[in-house]
């Protein structure tokens, strides 16, 4: 049930209409509509032993959207709303399972099954929408020239970009946990989805809202 993303996500993204409305001016080429979960869902969405691509994030969606069909979520399939997420790779959330439980955790399921048994999923809704900034498509060349900007986030909260370029450019995003180390963005994994009004960059740590 968990897999049938498009349709679900696309039903319930329609109740969503009215969030994400605020758009930047139209650029001379106009961006197209596919979705960011489409993108996600294109590799047949199942875990595997690749943790630089985004199994785990995707699952987290659509275990949000199974038991919260209205939630926010559900604009990241409807590519007709701009936005930007900000997307933790599977080593990323391998990471923040083993600072929830202190285990190291090596299948992609079963971290997926931990961070649901330890957070729930009502957390888990907020935390992916601490990652998503909404009515703004951000493509990297933006994001280079926004040191300092505060981005505030469909979760409400605020992030922090950080970019140095000497010795080597680093896009730091500050979250709302001061204790660990704040992710990064993957220069590897820069404008997914791009030519589109919805755009991802992957970084390598999950965003926290709070000081967990």
């Amino acid at each position: 049930m968990l897999r049938r993303v498009p349709a679900i996500l696309a039903t319930s993204a329609l109740a969503l209409g009215a969030m994400g409305a605020t758009a930047p001016a139209a650029s001379a080429k106009p961006a197209g509509e596919d979705s960011l979960a489409a993108l996600l869902t294109s590799d047949g969405n199942k875990f595997d032993k690749n943790n630089k691509d985004f199994d785990i994030l995707t699952e987290a969606a659509l275990a949000v959207i199974g038991a919260k069909p209205d939630s926010p979520v559900a604009l990241l399939a409807d590519g007709s709303k701009r936005l930007t997420a900000f997307a933790p790779t599977d080593e990323a959330f391998r990471q923040l399972a083993k600072d929830l439980s202190g285990k190291t955790i090596k299948s992609e399921k079963k971290v997926f099954d931990a961070l649901v048994e330890l957070a729930g999923v009502d957390t888990i809704e907020t935390v992916l929408l601490y990652h998503v900034v909404p009515g703004a498509t951000l493509t990297s060349s933006k994001v280079l020239k926004s040191n300092g900007a505060k981005l505030t986030t469909a979760q409400g909260g605020k992030v922090t970009v950080k970019v140095k370029t000497k010795p080597r450019v680093s896009i730091t995003l500050k979250d709302g946990d001061p204790n660990d180390r704040d992710p990064k963005v993957v220069l590897k994994a820069l404008d997914l989805n791009k030519g589109n009004k919805q755009i991802a960059h992957g970084i390598d740590r999950v965003l926290r809202p709070i000081d967990l």
